[in-house]
């Protein structure tokens, strides 16, 4: 896909793909907040003469073995690559900006005979699910308030001395905003991994890269192989919105002007028949957002039906129910951890409203999307 226009003739979107046009009733974006790749600008990355990639994508042809590497980044994508590559580097850098919070990661395999039981007795499965869903959703409070959250602090603060006996390694692991500002993550592995003798923990400001060292601020150059960028995405400026016009012509970009809003993080006023998964404050910092996927799959499907049994062509939500909504869930986003927490994550978008994350229990959510209300709506002459 290249672009998609809406047609207020036909009523109908109009989509550029790379095999050809094709025009949609209605249009469904769902790319994902999390898959385009941020590649920060760094002096001199361009002229670095070795391998040079983003965790996202992966140059599988590239051995890392034996190699000088350093990684930039320290965010769930590092932690989840870097206790990989490690034993097989011969020495690794890893340029850290923030230390994240990190938890342990509690998982372990399902056993053959829980997973016989489970298939005897699915609601004894269905049981265990709504009980770990119940005891993520307890987390909330913690989330929206920070005094609340240092009872996870010290749980995390034990789990980094646990792994890390280096007391100036430690030092540089340990945050100094509230848990759950930036994304809390989960490993069992990340901190045994960093320390390892061949890792190095930099925190020094990258000046610049050179082209075949990055050199620090505090004058140091470090020779180097390869450079593995784990520096996250873009959710809250998605490539695909400068290619999406809506009625006036202007592009979804253009019409969020840096900070993406969305009716039920679902549609947006000016868009007829465009629909979006996972759009505007509907990721979670404490819950899987697969059940946030499915309450608006649910919603979608409503407003297909709701269109073909009352013969509308087209609709989209009013501009008047569009800002109450998004006017609530800024006001629940006050005193939260991501807004009062302490950092700047890539939660907030550049006019540094939290733009990503839905800032309440999952259920909530759930009662408010997943029934069509067509009174939120209007048919687009």
């Amino acid at each position: 896909m290249r672009s998609a226009t809406w047609n207020d003739g036909s009523h109908e979107w109009r989509i550029e793909t790379s095999a050809g046009p094709l025009d949609a009733s209605v249009l469904v974006l769902a790319t994902g907040p999390l898959s385009a790749p941020a590649i920060p600008d760094l002096p001199g990355l361009d002229r670095f003469q070795g391998r040079v990639f983003h965790s996202a994508q992966w140059d599988h042809a590239f051995d890392l073995s034996g190699r000088r590497v350093a990684v930039i980044g320290t965010g769930a994508s590092a932690i989840q690559f870097v206790p990989r590559i490690q034993p097989t580097v011969a020495k690794l850098h890893l340029f850290q900006r923030t230390p994240p919070w990190i938890l342990p990661r509690f998982d372990r395999p399902i056993p053959e005979w829980r997973r016989r039981l489970f298939r005897r007795a699915p609601l004894l499965q269905r049981t265990l699910r709504l009980i770990i869903y119940m005891y993520r959703e307890a987390s909330v409070p913690l989330f929206r308030h920070p005094a609340v959250m240092r009872r996870g602090q010290r749980i995390a603060l034990r789990h980094l001395r646990k792994a890390v006996a280096d007391p100036m390694l430690r030092a540089k692991l340990t945050p100094g905003y509230t848990m759950g500002c930036k994304r809390i993550l989960l490993s069992d592995d990340y901190y045994p991994a960093l320390a390892q003798p061949n890792v190095e923990v930099v925190t020094d400001r990258i000046a610049e890269v050179r082209e075949r060292s990055i050199l620090t601020a505090d004058g140091v150059e470090r020779p180097l192989d390869a450079i593995i960028l784990g520096t996250g995405f873009r959710p809250t400026d998605p490539p695909l919105s400068a290619h999406i016009r809506g009625r006036d012509g202007r592009t979804l970009r253009e019409t969020w002007g840096g900070s993406p809003k969305a009716h039920l993080g679902t549609t947006v006023a000016g868009f007829p028949n465009f629909f979006m998964l996972l759009g505007p404050n509907t990721g979670l910092g404490h819950s899987s957002v697969v059940y946030m996927c499915e309450q608006q799959i649910a919603h979608v499907m409503g407003a297909i039906r709701h269109m073909r049994r009352h013969g509308v062509d087209a609709l989209e939500p009013r501009p008047e129910a569009q800002a109450a909504y998004v006017d609530a869930l800024d006001r629940r986003m006050r005193g939260t951890v991501w807004t009062a927490g302490g950092c700047a994550s890539w939660y907030l978008d550049r006019t540094g409203r939290n733009s990503t994350l839905w800032p309440d229990f999952t259920w909530r959510y759930h009662c408010r999307v997943a029934r069509f209300r067509p009174q939120e709506y209007a048919a687009v002459p």
